[in-house]
């Protein structure tokens, strides 16, 4: 019998062959000795004798269990069929079917050595010469053969399944350190990033007290950790905390009970915090408005000040502000993110997720 160490098709297929060979082997013993019988003079003990065993094939298949007893019950059927009607053709379909199936069931090591023994049996009965030999040698290992490429595809499904599981997995991984990394760089950006360029930009006019300020602020975002739930936030009330902690007048107009996923929160708080920022380091206003709305399954959060504003065709391509704090950390949630902005026009970021 197959033994252990595969896979879920493989042991499913092996299973699966096992019951068929019993189911086919049950029913075709019947039929051909229903014709068999009214051929040739037996006694009707003998029929008996097919019909009991082919109820031990039929309960292996139905339960899958006692597979050893339903060989023991083919085989004694044999006997008894070659004993009753050696010479006849119904004894020959019986031991060919009885070897075929054995083939599917059992390994090598115990389905050739039963082989032999039904051809031995029906040999010793009279049952033909070498021309039989021949014909339940070759249908025997055609029927072995078969059963291997069929066993052999399935262990190769298995093999299949688990290399695309691990390539899940690497993927998944690679996937989860990149958005980390960016997620890194994104908050090196919004803190230190942001405050050396500030002071090496502002040079004496920057205040020790105000380059403190900004270093426990940075501080304070390095070495906060990100929510663990992954369940659904606030984010009106996430929204409210950032910003209660800027420097700024801001007209915050954001309702209760917009609940979207934890990742989604964090990346729009820290969108939000980022935007904000700018607006204290580089519009040259002291005030701004935040607003947050539902949008069908999403959210919409825009961001917006009337300070001095920039034209985005201006700003370097090295520079990750907008595009790694803004747009990559929405775009790795599943969102969009969107800065419009214009000289002496103020700035405006909107930050959308869908949802989906």
């Amino acid at each position: 019998m197959p033994g252990s160490g595969r896979g879920d098709v493989e042991a499913a297929f092996a299973l699966s062959a096992r019951r068929f060979a019993a189911a086919v082997r049950g029913c075709v013993v019947v039929l051909v000795s229903a014709f068999g019988v009214l051929g040739v003079s037996v006694p009707v003990a003998v029929f008996g004798v097919v019909v009991a065993g082919a109820a031990v094939d039929w309960w292996v298949a139905v339960t899958g269990r006692a597979a050893w007893a339903g060989l023991a019950a083919a085989v004694l059927r044999v006997v008894v069929v070659c004993w009753a009607a050696g010479q006849s053709e119904w004894a020959l379909q019986v031991v060919t079917m009885t070897a075929i199936t054995v083939q599917w069931e059992w390994r090598a090591r115990v389905a050739v050595p039963v082989a032999g023994l039904l051809l031995a049996v029906h040999l010793a009965t009279g049952g033909g010469g070498v021309a039989v030999v021949v014909r339940v040698v070759v249908e025997c290992a055609l029927a072995r053969l078969g059963f291997a490429l069929a066993r052999r595809s399935s262990r190769r499904v298995d093999e299949l399944r688990v290399r695309r599981a691990e390539l899940d997995l690497a993927e998944s991984t690679s996937v989860a350190r990149r958005l980390r990394e960016r997620e890194y760089l994104a908050l090196l950006h919004d803190t230190a990033s942001s405050t050396f360029l500030l002071v090496a930009a502002g040079g004496a006019d920057v205040s020790k007290e105000k380059v403190a300020e900004y270093a426990r602020h940075d501080l304070s975002v390095l070495t906060s950790e990100p929510p663990e739930s992954r369940g659904p936030v606030d984010l009106g009330a996430s929204l409210a905390v950032v910003v209660s902690r800027v420097p700024l007048a801001v007209d915050a107009r954001l309702p209760g009970g917009v609940l979207v996923p934890a990742p989604v929160a964090l990346a729009v708080v820290r969108s939000v915090r980022e935007a904000l920022s700018n607006v204290v380091r580089h519009a040259g206003v002291g005030d701004a408005q935040v607003e947050a709305r539902a949008g069908g399954r999403g959210v919409v959060v825009t961001v917006t000040d009337t300070g001095r504003g920039f034209r985005a065709e201006e700003v370097p391509s090295a520079s990750r502000g907008i595009r790694g704090s803004v747009v990559e950390r929405m775009a790795a949630v599943g969102g969009r993110a969107a800065v419009t902005s214009q000289p002496g026009r103020g700035t405006t970021v909107r930050l959308e997720w869908s949802g989906a």
